[in-house]
């Protein structure tokens, strides 16, 4: 066959499933905005959103149901393309930043900050929730050390770093007597404190990452060659991979630091991304962005309804749904070996 045809006859496809993913992403922004513990009519989301009105309905849509659709937007995509790094990166299909502790690292960085210094910024929280990351990443890869057994003891390291961080969060929330929400927070993680301040916040960073990506993406594609192969052929693998675990920590903390340690999206959306696009990093990496949007998103609708007409956090609906999906993938692991 032509590989100019079979270009082609692919292209199509992939530029349908781009756009069905975009619209189902456009839908669940609507929903978001339309349903919740309030009851909002069409009229007056269609006014709000243009900004035609002003009264108590409108700027309940403007100042707290629309942030937080583009917040969980934001965050999605985030987490997604920081578990997709952390899998390329690592050599490990069950590997993300929540699994190897990056995440919990930077919600324990963030919780000690709040204790020590209980007036301290967003800003300033996010400064912690990258320190707290790259302590996580820094004493994972210390551990590990070298070797053909590295990537295993990375993953056992991680694991390791992931429980002990939770642990020690654990216990400086249940020391501070007034924390009952924070600890919910920063326990699993929620949307329900999403406001302008923090888009504002969180938008240089998602801008910067996904720059980022879009620059090292020719390199990072040496991440799927076995790393004997791609040194042997003059390119620096370890400044790649230096360069993928920077990445992480910044769209991992920085989502961290703002709403929580939410779980297995890193993990889950790299693999469903997958298997509907392939191997291919170019479309790989736009399309996982892409769908952890969409999942975080609908996971934050579906989370206002688990305990209505009270909010329950995002969190519990990702464990839900991606714990089982990782015991499936454990299987599936165990089993092809």
């Amino acid at each position: 066959m032509n590989p100019t045809y079979e270009k082609q006859s692919r292209k199509w496809p992939l530029l349908f499933l781009f756009s069905i993913s975009i619209l189902i992403m456009m839908m669940g922004v609507i929903c978001s905005l339309k349903w919740g513990q309030a009851q909002v009519s069409w009229r007056t989301l269609i006014e709000a959103v243009t900004y035609q009105g002003n009264d108590k309905a409108h700027l309940y849509i403007q100042t707290l149901r629309l942030p937080r659709a583009i917040m969980a937007c934001i965050v999605g995509m985030q987490l997604a393309l920081a578990g997709l790094l952390t899998q390329l990166t690592t050599k490990n299909p069950l590997a993300s930043p929540h699994i190897f502790g990056i995440n919990a690292g930077a919600a324990l960085a963030v919780v000690v900050g709040l204790v020590v210094l209980p007036h301290f910024g967003n800003i300033g929280l996010i400064g912690f929730a990258f320190a707290g990351a790259a302590l996580s990443a820094l004493l994972i890869w210390s551990l590990a050390g070298t070797g053909r057994q590295q990537y295993v003891r990375l993953a056992l390291a991680g694991i390791t770093i992931h429980f002990l961080m939770s642990s020690l969060t654990e216990g400086f929330i249940i020391m501070n007597q007034h924390a009952t929400d924070s600890m919910i927070f920063w326990l699993v993680g929620s949307l329900n404190q999403a406001a302008w301040t923090e888009v504002r916040i969180i938008l240089p960073f998602f801008v910067g990452g996904m720059m980022l990506f879009s620059f090292m993406l020719p390199s990072f594609k040496l991440l799927l060659m076995d790393d004997d192969i791609a040194a042997g052929l003059g390119q620096r693998v370890n400044l790649v991979r230096g360069i993928s675990i920077l990445l992480v920590i910044v769209l991992a903390g920085s989502a961290v630091a703002l709403c929580g340690p939410i779980g297995f999206v890193c993990l889950l959306v790299p693999h469903m991304a997958r298997a509907m696009v392939g191997p291919n990093l170019t479309i790989l990496g736009p399309f996982t962005a892409l769908l952890g949007g969409i999942l975080l998103l609908y996971a934050d609708f579906l989370s206002r309804f688990i305990a209505f007409p009270f909010e329950s956090p995002v969190g519990i609906v990702t464990a839900a749904i991606g714990a089982p999906y990782f015991i499936y993938l454990a299987r599936k692991q165990g089993g092809a070996r």
